[in-house]
């Protein structure tokens, strides 16, 4: 998009409205509320974003599956189309070892222009960011000719199933747009990997510990399937590249296995999280798996090996939209307008937008903070890089909506 798509005289007005330090207040109080999931009760948080929305004078409705999970729905505008759905989540990782932090994990402490907190980088400081923006077009008194809808919601650290899922599928909102706030350093994602989550099973015999060769060591066998994996599978995938994701991966991250400390083990689980860029399929990375491991065990009598994507995770193709499309091109010319950077990419990690995205809503990943530092100790985002979301959330609604 070679012209400004907004008045630069409106879009001034709306950038006046936003107040840095009720921006940076909002976030380290948004940070201040635990809202660790599991359990993911974010009642609180919600209801803070629902008064801050209520204030500025959007309508507001809390959407529950669960008492403890609500989603806010807070809409602005004429009520008609187009809309402009603002999405992002209130529920963050545990902290880990509270050791490894140098700072209270949920004071919210700004110090030196950043915000620190769990939380902060992924997303709180995004949702702040959103809801700063979304006040500022109402303060702003500029007519929109469509609806904002902002949703910030419950339960994307454990699979949305319960949050961006049930916004999604409602029929009542059904946005031409989406921007979904989770960190990119206020780049322009285009796209986030798929995965799938891969369990493969080794069967043994068990034996006493004692005599070893009367069983057969499913551990040892589990040892052998990963090794091949290790030389065979990683490379290939590493040179299997896409020039907006991070190269098609897999980690082993949990293994099961043993029955006693004196018993030869007759089974051990491994769990792989394979991540997808595109033109992968999930089925096709399964069957990867299954075909190494299968030769790995190849003539060892009594041992076979069971390879199937995890029921809690069937896995998901990457998405990936066009870059001339009216959402991206809109997005290219507000980071250009504010000096940002232009650079089309995509995203490395899940998000919710995985599920507009299967609906069919063109949808762009938009936020502040690094990735790397999300689910850190010592999480972190800069106050500036709040602002220049806010002030881009914000241009999106004058290029799309006046």
């Amino acid at each position: 998009m070679n012209e400004t798509p907004f008045d630069p005289k409106v879009a001034e007005i709306v950038l006046r409205s936003i107040d840095q330090d009720e921006l940076a207040d909002l976030a380290s109080r948004l940070v201040r509320i635990p809202t660790v999931n599991p359990p993911g009760d974010v009642r609180e948080a919600a209801e803070l974003c629902a008064r801050f929305l209520d204030r500025a004078g959007f309508a507001i409705e809390l959407d529950a599956a669960e008492p403890t999970k609500p989603n806010l729905i807070a809409r602005y505008g004429s009520g008609v189309p187009p809309v402009l759905l603002w999405n992002s989540h209130l529920d963050v990782v545990p902290i880990g070892e509270e050791s490894a932090w140098t700072v209270p994990p949920f004071a919210g402490l700004v110090r030196d222009g950043k915000l620190y907190g769990r939380g902060s980088c992924d997303i709180k400081g995004g949702v702040a960011a959103q809801l700063a923006a979304a006040a500022a077009i109402a303060r702003s008194g500029i007519d929109l000719r469509g609806t904002l809808v902002v949703t910030e919601v419950a339960d994307e650290e454990v699979g949305g199933q319960l949050g961006a899922k049930r916004i999604a599928e409602r029929d009542d909102l059904r946005p031409d747009y989406v921007l979904v706030a989770e960190p990119t350093a206020n780049r322009l994602c285009i796209g986030e990997r798929g995965g799938v989550g891969i369990r493969v099973t080794v069967f043994g015999r068990t034996a006493h510990g004692a005599l070893p060769w009367e069983g057969v060591n499913a551990i040892e066998g589990m040892a052998r399937v990963i090794t091949a994996l290790q030389r065979e599978l990683w490379p290939r995938l590493a040179a299997r590249r896409h020039p907006y994701f991070a190269p098609a991966s897999a980690t082993i991250s949990l293994i099961q296995g043993g029955v006693k400390t004196n018993v030869v083990p007759d089974r051990c689980s491994i769990y792989i999280d394979r991540r997808l860029i595109p033109g992968e399929q999930p089925e096709d990375a399964v069957a990867e798996v299954r075909e190494v491991a299968q030769r790995a065990l190849e003539g060892i009598p009594g041992l076979r090996v069971v390879v199937e994507a995890a029921p809690e995770w069937p896995g998901r193709p990457a998405i990936l939209q066009s870059e001339d499309s009216p959402l991206v091109r809109t997005m290219t010319a507000v980071n250009a307008y504010l000096g940002l950077d232009t650079t089309l990419t995509g995203f490395s990690m899940g998000t919710d937008g995985r599920f507009f995205a299967a609906r069919g809503y063109p949808t762009l990943i938009y936020g502040p903070g690094d990735p790397r530092l999300a689910h850190q100790p010592d999480e972190w985002v800069s106050v500036d890089e709040l602002v220049d979301c806010a002030r881009a959330y914000a241009l999106a609604a004058v290029a799309l909506l006046t």
